[in-house]
């Protein structure tokens, strides 16, 4: 999966500040580069397949609609928690 062509996709695509969807792309990459979504799913991660599955999502952000979409997987799966953007606190 193309890095710039993720974050294009996304900036073009959801809402949400660029810090946002700098952390969405760094964490679909380290799935896609983990095999994880592969293995489970039979077929690499695809930025077209990101964009579609975050469609789906209810909200309009782009770390919640991910969220939901890691929330998705692992029901389905197990093991994409991982995943997940979560704030950090300082």
């Amino acid at each position: 999966m193309n890095e710039s062509e993720l974050d294009r996709a996304l900036r073009e695509t959801f809402t949400g500040s660029d810090a946002e969807r700098r952390v969405v792309v760094r964490q679909a990459m380290d799935l896609a580069d983990s095999g994880q979504a592969a293995q489970d799913r039979g077929a690499p991660l695809t930025v077209e397949e990101v964009v579609e599955n975050l469609q789906d999502a209810p909200d309009e952000r782009v770390a919640n609609r991910w969220n939901w979409w890691m929330g998705a997987l692992e029901v389905a799966y197990g093991g994409y928690e991982a995943f997940q953007v979560r704030r950090y606190e300082k």
